[in-house]
Formats: structure tokens, sequence, C-alpha cells
């Protein structure tokens, strides 16, 4: 079976809640479409929740769903709070105090992570506010995952030779190397590096001739320093946009000067896109 999209990403997020909730169990998804489902376990004991449906208003989950705000309960099979249409696959995994908390993403629940315990005890800030945190966190990796997508997207349409088409091309080149170094899950990032290669290579054409220069080999960060370049960054705009200081940043762009044999900034550009390495 394919694992679902951002499965990794929440999969992190449960760890991370069981850590600084101090909670035992963790479990959680989210919506495919219109639909929630709990795909995601930690700490659990059984299978019961796994896969389980939750639908808006219903149940802990559902009620977060619909009021995109974190929820407690010390005793979830006594809970008035709450309709209990999922009170089986709870007792399955014998849980009594159970929170939830919302993933909001651009202003839509994008699914809910939960922590519980199994005795019935009223769950502190300082848990509340962990998970919440735990939420947001997972929440920003979402960003990064559907910006990445968005631009995957891009990199597949056909490429004009209008010169404005390839200034977007070169800007979203730069801005799937910068997304690659946050994104945590591995294949996402292989598919955007991937795509940063087709790219490249696409700036030759169908059917062009081989490199003018001989292949170079530059470190990842030196190419994210170079694309950062091309499309206008300062050193000072291309710190901030890696997460780099401004000497790190000059410091890669001496070195990769230095092994495409360019005297500037701009002979380093058009060296590395005759040699395949930039659109």
């Amino acid at each position: 079976m394919a694992e679902p999209d951002g499965g990794a990403d929440v999969r992190t997020a449960l760890l991370r809640l069981r850590r600084r909730g101090g909670l035992p169990v963790a479990f959680g998804g989210l919506l495919a479409g219109r639909q929630f489902r709990i795909s995601e376990l930690s700490g659990t004991a059984t299978p019961s929740l796994r896969g389980l449906t939750v639908s808006a208003g219903n149940g802990l989950g559902g009620k977060v769903l619909t009021l995109a705000r974190p929820i407690a309960v010390p005793d979830y099979p006594l809970s008035r709070a709450i309709s209990h249409e999922y009170d089986a696959a709870v007792a399955g995994e014998g849980l009594r105090s159970v929170l939830a908390v919302p993933v909001v993403v651009r202003g839509r629940v994008r699914g809910v992570l939960y922590g519980a315990l199994r005795r019935p005890l009223a769950l502190g800030d300082r848990t509340v506010a962990a998970a919440v945190e735990t939420a947001r966190e997972l929440e920003q990796e979402l960003v990064v995952r559907d910006e990445a997508r968005r631009l995957l997207s891009v990199t597949r349409q056909p490429v004009a030779a209008d010169p404005a088409v390839w200034e977007e091309v070169r800007e979203a080149h730069v801005d799937l190397r910068t997304l690659a170094h946050r994104v945590a899950d591995p294949q996402l990032r292989a598919q955007l590096l991937a795509a940063c290669g087709r790219l490249a290579r696409a700036a030759a054409g169908p059917g062009a001739a081989a490199p003018e220069r001989p292949a170079v080999e530059l470190s990842p960060r030196e190419l994210d320093v170079l694309a950062c370049v091309a499309a206008g960054a300062t050193n000072a705009d291309a710190a901030d946009r890696l997460g780099l200081r401004p000497e790190t940043v000059k410091s890669y762009l001496r070195s990769s000067m230095r092994k495409l044999g360019a005297h500037t900034r701009l002979q380093a550009v058009v060296a590395a896109r005759r040699s395949g390495l930039l659109p």
C-alpha cells in the first residue's frame, strides 16, 4: 500500500508530541479529500485505532475538526462534552485521558493529532501547549510540502523559449533547491533535487550540443548559492534565503567560481549554465 502523503511528517510529529507532552500514546492523520482517517500510531499496544474514519462533529477528533481548536477530555468514556461513536476503538487501546489538536494550514483544518494516557487525568496547560506547538510545526512542514508539490508541477510543464518564462523557471529552480533543505521526507527531497536537475538540463534544449566546458563538480551548497546569484540575489539575500551567514555565502561563491574558472559572479553563472548545472 502506498504511503499516505505527509505520513512521514505526521509520524515525526507524534514522536515529538509524546516526548514534549509526556504522553505515552499519540496518534493522528491528515485529511484525504474530505475524509479524515487515523493513519499513524505511536506508542499504541493494539491496532484498534488504525484506519479509523472520523466524521466531522463525532467523537473528540470530529469535534476538533469542526471547531478547529484543541480539546481535552480527562476521561474519554465518561465525557459528556463529546459524542461516543468511537468508544469501542478507544477502549480497545485502553485510553482514558485524551487530547486532540487541529492541524490548520492556510485557514483549513488538514488533520488532527491526539495524545493520550491510559488513566483518567486532567491534562495540564504545559501538555496542551506542547501539543499545540507540535501541531504548529507540522503545519509549517505541510506548507513546505505544498509549495514543493506546486513547484514540482511547474517543472513538468513544457518550457518555452520566451525569456520571461525562463526567468520564472530559474526562480522555480532556486525555490526548489531552497525547499529541498527544509523537507524532512527523503523521498520528496529526492524528487525536488531530481526536478532541479531536469530544469538545469532543459536549458540546453532538445538536441543541443554537449556543454562547452568539461563537467564540473559543485557541492550542493555551492550550487544553492550560485542558483540564488543566478536569480539576482545579493550575498545578503542568498544568506537569508538559505539560512547561512553572509561570510559563508561568500566562501561558497568563491569556491564555485574557482572550480568554474570564473573571475566574476556573472561568469560563474554563465559557466554553470554551459555545464548544465543551472537552467
